[in-house]
Formats: C-alpha cells, sequence, structure tokens
C-alpha cells in the first residue's frame, strides 16, 4: 500500500506507560478495538490484527443468554487459534448472572480478558436501566464490578462506560473510582453522555479529568479517533494509557499499522516523528474488502451468510473513492464471492487514495435526544426494588451497540 507522512508534535514529555497491563497480559500497542455488534466478530478481529498490533475485543454478550448458553451466545465468543488474547465483552444488569457467567468464562478457559460494558446508548437498553443508564445507580454498578472481579479470579476485567445519562447526570467520575477500588484493571470512557449518542464532538477533556482523577489504574479514551493522528493527539491531550478505536475503523482495518507506527513512535519519546500513514490504491481497497469477505465465511461456514453480512461494509471501505452508485449498489447485493470477484474486476485498480474525502465520521452518527430511561430513574442513585424487578428483563439479546 502507498503511503504518506505526518508529524507529531508534542508538547510535553510522555507521561504514559509503554504498554497496557491486563493481568499477566502485556499489550505492546496500547490499542483496542471497540466492541461493536454485528462487526468484530472473529472474521473481522483477524484481518484488523493482519494490519496491526492491540487488543481486539469480541461483539458484546448478554450475561444471560451466555449462562443460559444460547447458541448465537456461544458462536460470539469463540475465537480464532491465532487470537494470543482471548477478550470477551460483557453486558449485564445482575450481580449474580455477571458472576455466573464469568465463571463460566474462566472454568471452561473460554476468555483471557474480560470487558464489562457499561456505555450502550441503545435505547432498548437504557430505557430498562441497563447500559449508559446503569452507573446512575451506584450501589448496582458497585456489585456488578465486584461480582465479576472476585469471579475472574487471576482474569483481568476492565470496564468500558459513558461520560453519564446527560450532562446534568455525570457519572464517570464516581464510577471511575468504584471501578478501580473494585480492582479493575483498565477503565475505558468514551467522551460523550448517552443523550449525546454519537452525536458532536467528543470531550476529551472528561477523559483527561477521569485520567487525573485516577492515576493509579489504567485509562482508557474513547471517542472520535479517525485517524492515526487523531490517536497520539488523545494521547498527549489526555495522559490517557491507550486509546479505544471504533467506528473510526469501519472499512479501513489498515487504521491499526497507522497506528501502530503512529503511537510507537509517540511512546519512544520522539519529540517531532513523522509515521509512514497507509494510502491505498482502489485496488488495494478491493483485496482488502475480499479478504474480510473470506474470513466470513470461515467465521459463518455459510458463503451466502457471510456474503450478506459483508453488504453493510461497502460504503465504508469505498467511501472517497469514484466508483459509481451502480456498483455500489450491486456490490451491496453481493451474492457469492465469485460474483463479488467478478464486480470488483471491474475497477481500476490504479486508482490512488482520494485524501480527505475517504477520512473523517463514518458509521453511527445520530443526534442529541432524551435518553430514555425507567420511570423515576433519576430520582435516587440507589436502586429501588420497582426498578430491580424492571431490570430483569433489560437483558435482551446476546449482542448489542
Amino acid at each position: 500500500m502507498h503511503s504518506r507522512r505526518f508529524a507529531i508534535t508534542s508538547s510535553r514529555e510522555s507521561t504514559v506507560s509503554l504498554a497496557l497491563k491486563y493481568g499477566k497480559h502485556e499489550i505492546a500497542i496500547p490499542v483496542v478495538l471497540a466492541p461493536m455488534a454485528g462487526i468484530t466478530n472473529t472474521a473481522y478481529r483477524r484481518l484488523c490484527r493482519e494490519y496491526g498490533g492491540g487488543l481486539f475485543v469480541s461483539e458484546m454478550v448478554t450475561s444471560r443468554a451466555l449462562v443460559e448458553r444460547t447458541p448465537e451466545s456461544m458462536r460470539l465468543i469463540g475465537h480464532h487459534e491465532s487470537e494470543d488474547i482471548r477478550s470477551v465483552q460483557l453486558y449485564g444488569v445482575d450481580p449474580k448472572t455477571i458472576a455466573d457467567a464469568v465463571t463460566m468464562l474462566v472454568a471452561e478457559d473460554r476468555a483471557d480478558h474480560i470487558d464489562l460494558n457499561f456505555g450502550c446508548p441503545v435505547p432498548k437498553v437504557t430505557r430498562k436501566g441497563g447500559g449508559a443508564a446503569l452507573p446512575w445507580k451506584s450501589d448496582l454498578f458497585d456489585a456488578i464490578v465486584k461480582a465479576a472481579v472476585r469471579a475472574a479470579g487471576d482474569i483481568p476485567v476492565t470496564v468500558k462506560m459513558r461520560k453519564g445519562i446527560d450532562s446534568d447526570h455525570l457519572t464517570y467520575l464516581d464510577a471511575g473510582k468504584a471501578a478501580r477500588d473494585a480492582g479493575v484493571a483498565a477503565v475505558a470512557l468514551h467522551g460523550r453522555t448517552a443523550e449525546e449518542y454519537y452525536s458532536g464532538i467528543a470531550d476529551w477533556d472528561a477523559i483527561a479529568k477521569l485520567r487525573e482523577e485516577l492515576p493509579d489504574v489504567q485509562v482508557l479514551g474513547n471517542g472520535d479517533i479517525w485517524s492515526a493522528a487523531d490517536a497520539v493527539r488523545m494521547m498527549e491531550q489526555t495522559g490517557v494509557d491507550g486509546i479505544v478505536v471504533g467506528r473510526g475503523c469501519l472499512g479501513r482495518p489498515w487504521l491499526f499499522a497507522d497506528l501502530e507506527k503512529a503511537i510507537a513512535s509517540y511512546l519512544a519519546g520522539d519529540k517531532n516523528p513523522s509515521v509512514d500513514i497507509v494510502m491505498p490504491t482502489l485496488g488495494e481497497v478491493a483485496d482488502g474488502f475480499t479478504r474480510h469477505a473470506e474470513l466470513l465465511v470461515e467465521f459463518f461456514e455459510d458463503e451466502g451468510r457471510a456474503c450478506r453480512d459483508i453488504r453493510k461494509h461497502v460504503a465504508w471501505y469505498f467511501k472517497g473513492y469514484s466508483v459509481g452508485g451502480e456498483f455500489r449498489a450491486a456490490l451491496a447485493q453481493v451474492e457469492s464471492l465469485a460474483h463479488m470477484a467478478e464486480l470488483l474486476g471491474t475497477l481500476d485498480r490504479d486508482i490512488p487514495y482520494p485524501g480527505d474525502d475517504a477520512e473523517g465520521p463514518r458509521g453511527r452518527l445520530g443526534s442529541v435526544k432524551s435518553c430514555a430511561l425507567p420511570e423515576n430513574w433519576l430520582q435516587s442513585r440507589e436502586l429501588s426494588t420497582s426498578h430491580r424487578l424492571q431490570l430483569q428483563e433489560a437483558e435482551l439479546s446476546v449482542s448489542g451497540g
């Protein structure tokens, strides 16, 4: 792939660690692939790892579905033999169910790292008190994290969360301290509230504040990392130990090559390093798209299902490239690998990287909207009996946002 160079400028000495340490595991490149429903399956994790280093987390799995061993939940926690750190993200609203799920993962040697999801802003989750709404009930949050850490034993547990429900109901500082006191290996913060969904600009100042308030536990930042330059800028501005990348890598698995080079240079202390950034030609994008589809076939063991799944990635992979609406529409209805090869074979492989048109936001955006919550949820930070009953319905499908 072609590359261009960008300069990293630093105004201070780096205070971040040289690697993330999750229990016995050392992650030399402090980059984490964020769990994304329908995206970060084994196939996509393998593809990203082929480009660069980091920690690659599974799609979110609900603890209840896992305890019940539903076929889909068992499939989602599967890992390829090449995944040296098997990372699973759990969602749950009941300490006992979370503990049972963690116990199962540990006893059956199915995970090397467990992440707890407290950041999902999807209304079907928050309106029942789950996801980003749950840390408001500080006693429940504390109980869940402690239960998971106890059940995990030597397996490291981390927490991913948002700033809070809205600007008047922030929870990230209290939740971060509670998670630290419970013994987690790291806390990751998405710099938005549930109300903000994925709109506007992520609040990196809040991430810096959490880093300042928690000097004795690893803190990671998430939100608006669209490029390697963004990742370095976040580390410089906030002092975090690592970064979490979600939407920025959609259709760009080679972003992990950029991140590895840029962050390694930053952590090495070079004040003004220049880093080669991947600039794929249209042919190289087509090759990456094909490789993704092939890995999906292996993952699903069903070529038809894999081709249906890859369709949603078309707009992301070919963002900014002049391929025409007719081609995009045809590829978004691809039926087989042979059909895909036929369509991709019509492209001019030498078309160069389009620059800024291929950069920037991708994936979910949305707008600011009131966070759906259980009735009277905000009246108290403590969990009431009625809300406890409502939470029994909060664990929905096996994967979420």
